[in-house]
C-alpha cells in the first residue's frame, strides 16, 4: 500500500513546510503535556502542603522510567517503521509496528506489577520518608500500580502513528488525555472536590491516559485499510530482524531514561536531606524547566520520520537541510526562553507555592537550570538524529557522557562545594561539553554521507 500524500510530504514538500507539519504538531502536543504535568504541580500546590507536594516530586522518577519503556518501543518501532518506508518495504513497516504495539502492553503490566510488588523497598529508594511516605504511595497507586500500561500504551502509539507522517493525529491523540487530566485535577486533588491531594492528581493521570489510548483504538478502526501501523495479532513476531532493528534504537533509548532516572533520583536524594521545603522547591523547578525540555524534545521527535526516510531513500541533502533549519530555529528560541527564566525566576516559582522558603529554593534553582537549556537542545537534536538514523551505539555514548561521566559526578562536587544550591548547575555543566560533541559527530557523520560512506553502526 502507498500513500502518495504521505510520499509527497517525505520527499517533495519544500524543508521548512515538511519540519513545521511533523514538527509543530508534536511540540504542542509536548507543551500540552507539560501543561498536564504541572497542573499536578500547580493544583497540589494550592493546597499550600509541601508535604503534598513532596509526594508528587519523590514519584516523579519512577513516571520517568515509562520513558525507557516508551523509548524501546515507540522510538525503536518508529524509526524501524519510517527507515522501512523510505525503501518501500512495507510488510517490515507492519511488523514493526505490531511488535512495538503488545510488547508495550506486556512490558507494562510487568512494571506496574514489580512495583506493587516492591512498593516499600522502591520508596526508600526514592527518598521517601515517614513525612512523605503516604502522599507518594497515594500518587503512585493510580499512575504506577494501576497506570503503567495505559501510560506506555498511549505514548508509543503516538510514536507509531507519527512514524508514517501523521504527526497531527498522534498529538491529538496525547492532547486529548493531557486536556482531560488538566480539567479533571483540581475536582479530585481541592478541599471543594473529592480532596485527595497528591492521590487525587494521580488518579486524574490514570484517567486521561486511559482516554489517550482509546483516541489511538478509534483513530486506527477509522483509519484501516489507509494506514501503515497495524496491531493485527499475526503480525507480532519475535523475528530476528525486527527485535534487532527494533532493539539497535530502542535500547540505547531506553537506556538513556533510566540514565535520566537515576540522575533525578540522586538528585532528590541529595535534595531530600535539605528538607521538605527543598524537595517541593526542585520539584517546582524541575516542573517549570520542563516547558522548554519538552520542547526540545518534541523538535527532535517531530523531525524524526523525515530523517529517517530520506536517510533510507539516500537523499542527503534533504536530511542536512532538516537539520540546519530546526538548530537555527530551535536555538534562537532556547536562547530567548533562557533569558526569561533567569530574569523571572521568583514570580515563576510563586505561581506554584506561595510559600517564602519555597520560592526562594525555586528562585536559585530554576536560575541554575535555565542556563544549560540551549546546549540541552543541541543535544536533544543530535541524539534525535542518532536514533533515525539507526545509529544507536551514538545515542547511547551520549547518554553515558551526558549522566555517568558528567552529570552525576558533577552532583556530588558542586553539592560539596555549594551546598544544595551547586545542585541546579551539574545539567548545565555536563551540556556544555555535549553540545560541543554534538557539532562535531554530526558534521562527521554528514561528510561521510556525502561521501556515500554508511556510518558504522547503521
Amino acid at each position: 500500500m502507498e500513500d502518495q500524500q504521505k510520499i509527497d510530504l517525505f520527499e517533495k514538500l519544500p524543508v521548512p513546510r515538511a519540519v513545521m507539519k511533523l514538527a509543530v504538531p508534536t511540540i504542542l502536543s509536548s507543551l500540552v503535556m507539560v501543561l498536564y504535568n504541572l497542573a499536578d504541580t500547580y493544583f497540589v500546590g494550592m493546597l499550600n502542603d509541601p508535604i503534598q507536594n513532596a509526594g508528587v516530586a519523590l514519584a516523579a522518577p519512577v513516571l520517568l522510567a515509562f520513558n525507557a519503556i516508551n523509548n524501546l518501543f515507540g522510538v525503536g518501532s518508529s524509526s524501524m517503521m519510517s527507515r522501512a518506508l523510505g525503501r518501500r518495504d512495507y510488510e517490515t513497516v507492519y511488523k514493526s509496528s505490531a511488535f512495538g504495539f503488545y510488547s508495550s502492553i506486556l512490558c507494562g503490566l510487568l512494571f506496574s506489577l514489580l512495583c506493587t510488588v516492591f512498593a516499600g523497598p522502591l520508596l526508600g529508594l526514592l527518598g521517601a520518608d515517614e513525612t512523605t511516605y503516604d502522599a507518594t504511595m497515594g500518587y503512585m497507586f493510580w499512575t504506577v500500580n494501576l497506570g503503567a500500561m495505559p501510560a506506555i500504551l498511549n505514548v508509543v502509539m503516538a510514536y507509531l502513528v507519527r512514524a508514517e507522517g501523521a504527526s497531527l493525529h498522534a498529538s491529538l491523540g496525547t492532547m486529548s488525555g493531557c486536556l482531560l487530566n488538566i480539567a479533571l485535577d483540581p475536582i479530585f486533588i481541592l478541599p471543594w472536590g473529592f480532596d485527595m491531594g497528591a492521590a487525587g492528581a494521580g488518579l486524574a493521570t490514570f484517567l486521561s491516559n486511559c482516554v489517550a489510548c482509546l483516541y489511538f483504538f478509534v483513530l486506527l478502526y477509522v483509519k484501516r485499510g489507509r494506514t501503515y501501523v497495524s496491531i493485527h495479532p499475526k503480525m507480532y513476531r519475535w523475528k530476528k530482524e525486527i527485535v534487532l532493528g527494533v532493539f539497535g534504537v530502542g535500547v540505547p533509548a531506553s537506556i538513556q531514561n533510566l540514565l535520566n532516572v537515576t540522575g533525578m533520583t540522586v538528585l532528590n536524594n541529595f535534595t531530600a536531606a535539605y528538607g521538605a521545603n527543598a524537595v517541593a522547591a526542585m520539584g517546582i523547578a524541575q516542573k517549570i524547566n520542563q516547558v522548554p525540555m519538552q520542547i526540545s524534545m518534541g523538535v527532535s521527535q517531530g523531525i524524526m520520520p523525515l530523517i529517517s526516510y530520506n536517510y533510507a531513500s539516500r537523499n542527503v541533502s534533504r536530511m542536512k537541510g532538516t537539520l540546519l533549519f530546526t538548530v537555527k530555529i530551535a536555538l534562537s528560541f532556547m536562547v530567548a526562553v533562557a533569558l526569561g527564566y533567569f530574569f523571572f525566576a521568583g514570580p515563576l516559582t510563586e505561581m506554584f507555592m506561595s510559600n517564602p522558603d519555597v520560592v526562594a529554593y525555586g528562585t536559585a534553582f530554576l536560575r541554575g537550570f535555565c542556563l544549560g537549556l540551549p546546549f540541552l537542545c543541541m543535544d536533544f537534536i543530535a541524539v534525535g538524529v542518532f536514533q533515525a538514523t539507526g545509529l544507536g551505539r551514538n545515542a547511547l555514548i551520549f547518554a553515558i557522557l551526558r549522566k555517568i561521566v558528567l552529570e552525576i559526578p558533577a552532583l556530588f562536587v558542586l553539592n560539596w562545594l555549594f551546598p544544595l544550591y551547586g545542585l541546579a548547575y551539574a545539567q548545565f555543566t555536563a551540556e556544555i561539553l555535549l553540545a560541543v560533541a554534538a557539532v562535531l559527530v554530526l558534521r562527521r557523520l554528514f561528510r561521510d554521507l556525502e561521501r556515500g560512506h554508511a556510518p558504522a553502526g547503521a
